[in-house]
């Protein structure tokens, strides 16, 4: 008589369900594993890396499409309906070809001699007024063509540390990526050259009725004249300042030579 064998197999143990956790226990849990330092500072890298990336797809961008508006025009603007003035910015974009080289030479003889030379910065010019300033006399600055670029269209009006540290890297990114012909086309065309008046054709057009291509050397030289204060001078009524300065930036554009300065930017 065989003997019955039984198998005996093993029932897998069934499979025990585990509530979700709470927000509150992965909080704790996010606690435990992770300091709330570590969190800042993953947070801080992250946002310098989106600002870097935003920074130079704007740098990038700004080196073919024209500059439109600024946050200078904005503020202009907020200003002016806040005081129930007229808003309209008087703004008008050429290219650097379109407008006459003698305004381009004003603008490089009155603000900026060194411009085809620097890297951005006039250092010089930076310790001068430093040691000009610290004496406690009128703020003077020593900003150049490439950082009244970088402030116009990148940042906002004022005095601060913190701005005056992101000027310098879009100094450094514009003078990098953009070049010298193309940094003195946005400057043309976005500095303020008058109440809600922003760029030398829209001088030009509004003060003497005609295109900035055919500017002569004393209008470039009013134009660069009033750019030091552009809402308390005036180019269509000079004051008797403006026409010293104007004859000034006339003989500073023929002591550096005319035209031919600008030529190989």
């Amino acid at each position: 008589m065989g003997k019955n064998t039984f198998k005996i197999t093993e029932q897998e143990p069934m499979e025990e369900t585990t509530p979700k956790p709470s927000w509150w226990q992965r909080y704790k849990t996010f606690r435990e594993d992770h300091t709330f330092a570590q969190y800042l500072q993953r947070l801080f890298f992250k946002a310098i890396l989106y600002f870097l990336g935003i920074s130079l797809a704007l740098v990038l961008i700004f080196k073919f499409v024209p500059v439109w508006f600024t946050p200078t025009m904005l503020d202009r603007k907020i200003e002016a309906i806040a005081d129930g003035r007229d808003s309209e910015i008087y703004s008008d974009w050429e290219p650097y070809e379109n407008i006459s080289k003698e305004v381009a030479l004003a603008v490089v003889a009155s603000e900026d001699q060194l411009f085809p030379e620097h890297h951005g910065f006039d250092f010089d010019a930076m310790w001068g007024a430093f040691r000009h300033n610290f004496k406690g006399k009128k703020i003077k600055g020593a900003s150049t063509i490439s950082q009244q670029v970088a402030k116009n269209v990148f940042l906002w009006q004022g005095r601060s540390y913190v701005r005056k540290a992101l000027e310098a890297y879009f100094t450094l990114l514009i003078e990098l990526i953009w070049g010298k012909e193309r940094i003195l086309e946005v400057y043309l065309n976005v500095a303020e050259t008058g109440k809600m008046t922003f760029g030398v054709e829209a001088a030009s057009l509004k003060y003497y009725g005609h295109s900035a291509k055919s500017l002569t050397r004393v209008e470039a030289a009013r134009i660069a004249a009033v750019l030091p204060s552009p809402n308390r001078f005036s180019i269509k009524k000079p004051s008797g300042y403006v026409q010293r300065r104007t004859n000034f930036i006339v003989r500073q554009m023929r002591g550096l030579g005319g035209k031919q300065y600008i030529s190989n930017l």
